[in-house]
């Protein structure tokens, strides 16, 4: 029998998008295919009797095409902090275990991923604050990102726009930024000021906790 798992916390995620991701709203992506980087803080979490409290994961991907297309990669990355038990926990959230069909974005990315590298267990230096519009990522040797409001173009002040989705997998309200990502190992990555998004995350094995 599968585990219940929760997740509450924060996520920054910085793809190859424009400012908006057509990805958010069932269109093809900016450029035709999809990079993406992803840090998530678990402020509160459980896998079964597993606490996952203060942990940190994140994940570096690629798709070729659409994500819907398929034949995309991903590199996990965990806190190396975590205990054998706690490692096992996150790794089974991201790769969509224990968790009801669709319910999740982990669990739909899981049906889009064909290869899956061995997991980093690593420090993962993470600062996310979604009312600010502001996150650092630092992964040695790994990632370096970083996420910032849009700024006007004509007078340089920070602008803000959110995307609500009710019905959304991942999260029902999120903050729109930009972001810089630089990657290294498996999957190697550049991305510079293109589509940020902060959100907080609230998460079990049915979806979204509402």
């Amino acid at each position: 029998m599968s585990a219940k798992w929760t997740i509450h916390g924060r996520e920054f995620t910085n793809c190859n998008c424009a400012y908006g991701c057509p990805c958010q709203f069932n269109a093809l992506p900016t450029h035709g295919h999809c990079e993406a980087v992803v840090g998530i803080q678990i402020d509160k979490g459980q896998h079964g009797d597993t606490k996952l409290d203060g942990l940190r994961f994140a994940g570096v991907f690629r798709w070729p095409g659409a994500i819907h297309e398929g034949k995309g990669e991903v590199q996990p990355i965990v806190d190396k902090r975590a205990s054998a038990a706690q490692r096992e926990a996150i790794l089974r959230i991201m790769s969509g275990q224990d968790t009801d069909p669709g319910a999740t974005i982990f669990n739909v990315f899981s049906a889009v991923l064909t290869t899956v590298h061995e997991p980093i267990f690593s420090d993962i230096d993470l600062s996310i604050d979604v009312e600010k519009r502001r996150a650092r990522m630092q992964v040695e040797n790994v990632v370096e990102m970083r996420g910032e409001p849009i700024v006007n173009p004509v007078t340089g002040a920070e602008f803000r726009g959110r995307i609500d989705l009710p019905n959304g997998f991942e999260y029902t309200l999120a903050e729109m930024g930009r972001g810089w990502a630089s990657t290294k190992g498996q999957i190697k990555l550049e991305l510079a000021d293109s589509y940020g998004q902060f959100a907080e995350l609230h998460l079990c094995q049915s979806g979204i906790v509402r």
